[in-house]
């Protein structure tokens, strides 16, 4: 989070020079040594700015976004740019623009206030394109220290509500009670953990979301979502248009499975993925991989997919239908990501959904339902494609088969009459060859 409402030399700047520096370090490749080689900008970027901060990050985001590299996620909190947006602050620098998002960020959110009109205790600003939240009542918080600008200051203080649901917590300058938790957020918002960080890649919120949380005919969470191509939010004109873009940078803007995330090992799986490249070569690489944790940078991960991809131009985003080869992938739970390439520039997604291999010599799981002297109803949960044996012994020792049968589903009921003795008949499902 990047915060530069005030402090010692930070009025001599303006965003407009921050923002240049903090994100040409983005695309650096030395300038996290625990990264080893890898710019922060090959992994998703989630820009928030409180204040000036927002400022900052709206300006980042475009200055990125000249580069060709897309923003995932662009939050600010109140944003209050110096002397611009209708602000007036004399003898101060002027800052960038907030009032923007621009085409190449996927979602955006706005956090804002207008509770107060004095210097000390600057209100934020509405921001065109972003799901734009408005808070009207912050009683509570940052009105219980000595801080100057407690309206202001209880929006960022809103959005760290969202992240730590315990309560009471703090930011470690002032708390949020059980009286905040009720007053500071909708009853759709769920005392603050259906909302703000919820949207994020990490909360995985549906961003695509047709609810309004205010309630009826006030912003609904799609509004925020990129329309300036149809990214699955339809097309309007919620984006402000780069005056340039080089497309260095090759980006995976969506990837989401598109079929079932529970197969065998060696059936494939069905992904879907947007992409845009508008830099100097005529093809990117897409490579996709299986991977046990969520670092792409450890080299353990299984390769299931390498092929190129057509340059888009920067004018396009092009969205392609992926099968996902699984037959060199051992039995397990994974995360899946795309990496895309120039071979001199990449970038990684995860996609939202976890994966399941299973052997397909995975034992088959039954369940009865009946008594004695009925029908009896045996199910069988298996994967289809399975050759599955039923067999009954009344000793546990010799079993003998009763019914054969090749799954083609993952369910198979078999129906019996139970004997009416009172000797016991035990069932048991193995595969067959």
């Amino acid at each position: 989070m990047l915060k530069i409402a005030g402090g010692t030399g930070t009025y001599d700047l303006s965003t407009y020079d921050v923002a240049w520096v903090a994100s040409w370090v983005l695309l650096q490749t030395n300038a996290i040594a625990e990264l080893g080689g890898h710019a922060l900008a090959e992994l998703p970027l989630h820009l928030v700015g409180h204040s000036r901060g927002g400022s900052l990050v709206a300006e980042m985001s475009r200055l990125l976004g000249t580069n060709g590299v897309w923003v995932d996620h662009l939050t600010t909190l109140d944003p209050h740019p110096l002397n611009n947006d209708g602000n007036f602050e004399p003898f101060l620098p002027t800052d960038a623009s907030a009032n923007h998002v621009y085409a190449t960020v996927l979602f955006s959110d706005n956090y804002w206030q207008e509770l107060s009109s004095s210097f000390i205790d600057p209100t934020g600003e509405a921001v065109s394109g972003a799901y734009d939240r408005q808070l009207t009542t912050l009683p509570g918080g940052y009105d219980n220290t000595s801080t100057l600008a407690p309206n202001h200051s209880n929006v960022h203080l809103w959005y760290h509500g969202t992240v730590a649901w315990a309560t009471p917590t703090s930011d470690t300058e002032a708390s949020l009670t059980g009286s905040e938790r009720q007053s500071w957020w909708t009853g759709y918002e769920e005392l603050g953990t259906n909302a703000g960080f919820e949207y994020t890649l990490v909360g995985g919120g549906n961003r695509l979301s047709a609810d309004q949380p205010v309630g009826p005919g006030y912003p609904a969470i799609i509004d925020g979502f990129n329309q300036f191509w149809d990214l699955g939010a339809g097309t309007s004109g919620n984006r402000a248009a780069l005056t340039s873009n080089s497309g260095q940078w090759p980006n995976l803007i969506k990837f989401n499975l598109s079929g079932t995330n529970v197969v065998t090992a060696g059936t494939p799986l069905a992904a879907k993925l947007y992409y845009q490249y508008g830099g100097a070569f005529s093809n990117v690489t897409l490579q996709v991989f299986l991977d046990p944790d969520s670092n792409p940078f450890n080299s353990n991960d299984t390769k299931v997919l390498q092929r190129a991809l057509t340059n888009s131009g920067v004018g396009s985003v092009y969205a392609v239908n992926e099968s996902l080869d699984t037959t060199a992938v051992m039995p397990g739970t994974y995360r899946v990501y795309a990496s895309i390439s120039d071979g001199t520039r990449s970038r990684y997604l995860y996609a939202p959904a976890r994966v399941q291999i299973l052997s397909f010599r995975q034992a088959p799981l039954l369940d009865i339902a009946g008594s004695a002297g009925t029908s009896l109803r045996v199910g069988v949960t298996g994967l289809p494609g399975q050759t599955v044996v039923l067999q009954t012994s009344t000793n546990l020792r010799n079993w003998l088969p009763v019914a054969t049968n090749l799954l083609t589903s993952s369910r198979w009921v078999y129906t019996n009459t139970s004997p009416a003795s009172a000797f016991s008949l035990f069932y048991r499902a193995v595969l067959g060859p």
